[in-house]
């Protein structure tokens, strides 16, 4: 028997070396997301996009939501202009006519979440999906625009209370897919933000020091005002939302109470109930018009 050979120990060792490759391979496999699985686009009409962390592992899916709050449009009262202005931005869209992203700033309780949820329930028999994203989450926003690019439905991608903090990743994220970006969003793709600030992300007094006022009296915001105008000035359709009235607040939980079941001759006695209900809640929104009539008709009904 000849002694090995340094030729033969130079292929034991790069064998060695391959094997140890291979093992290495799989164990990072390992750490990988799994391949991303279309999602059964007939199990429901409105969707939550969850993005996964663990250690090396990201990833993200597409989850159903079952169970789709039942609202209305004719339950929204004291919001007709905005109203209008979001169904039709919504019905050109689902048409598939030109249509713009919308921002829905204001006062908080007011109805802007429940707008764009009466807008699915509306449109939904036309093909109208809805995609429910966290501010956190919005990172993977170009993915997910991909994913749902070759789709025949309509998707509006819903941001509910969206506001950033300064460096936050999912600012630029959203900032390159409402416009910037070079890959363009699909025609089947609109994002609808809810939020209670303008401009979405923080304001300080010593910004305004950066403004400059020309010797004809214009005022030119400094770099870091226009940075933050930049996001919210992306979305083409802005709607407002303002503190609701007295009356207003009280048209609102009456009609809160009808559609919980409460007679007439009730409703007409609960006037003072409602408006100290709200002194004692510091606000007159419709979210506080709601939780009184909640607890009005479960007290009254326990009573019967």
């Amino acid at each position: 028997m000849k002694p090995p050979t340094h030729q033969d120990s130079g292929g034991q060792a790069l064998l060695d070396l391959a094997r140890r490759a291979e093992s290495l391979m799989a164990r990072l496999e390992a750490l990988l997301p799994p391949p991303a699985t279309p999602p059964d686009w007939t199990a429901a009409v409105a969707w939550r996009y969850r993005r996964r962390s663990s250690g090396w592992n990201h990833g993200g899916a597409l989850e159903p939501v079952r169970n789709v709050a039942q609202i209305r449009l004719d339950d929204l009262k004291e919001v007709d202009q905005q109203k209008e202005r979001l169904l039709q931005n919504t019905a050109q869209f689902v048409a598939g006519r030109q249509a713009n992203n919308v921002l829905l700033t204001g006062a908080r309780g007011t109805g802007k979440s429940s707008l764009i949820k009466a807008c699915l329930n509306e449109f939904s028999g036309q093909g109208l999906r809805l995609i429910e994203v966290d501010k956190a989450d919005l990172v993977d926003l170009p993915d997910l625009v991909e994913l749902v690019s070759q789709r025949p439905e309509r998707f509006v991608v819903f941001c509910d209370d969206l506001s950033f903090d300064e460096g936050e990743a999912g600012y630029k994220a959203l900032k390159s897919a409402l416009d910037g970006s070079v890959a363009q969003a699909g025609d089947n793709v609109l994002i609808y933000a809810t939020s209670n600030r303008r401009h979405l992300l923080p304001e300080t007094m010593r910004e305004n020091l950066s403004y400059k006022h020309t010797e004809d009296g214009e005022v030119h915001p400094g770099e870091a005002v226009e940075e933050k105008i930049s996001l919210s000035e992306r979305f083409g359709l802005w709607l407002s939302f303002y503190p609701f009235s007295q009356e207003e607040y009280l048209a609102i939980a009456e009609q809160w109470l009808r559609a919980l079941g409460v007679p007439e001759k009730k409703i007409a006695g609960t006037r003072q109930e409602s408006l100290i209900w709200a002194l004692e809640r510091g606000s007159r929104s419709g979210r506080v018009a709601q939780q009184f009539a909640r607890d009005y008709a479960g007290r009254h009904a326990l009573k019967r």
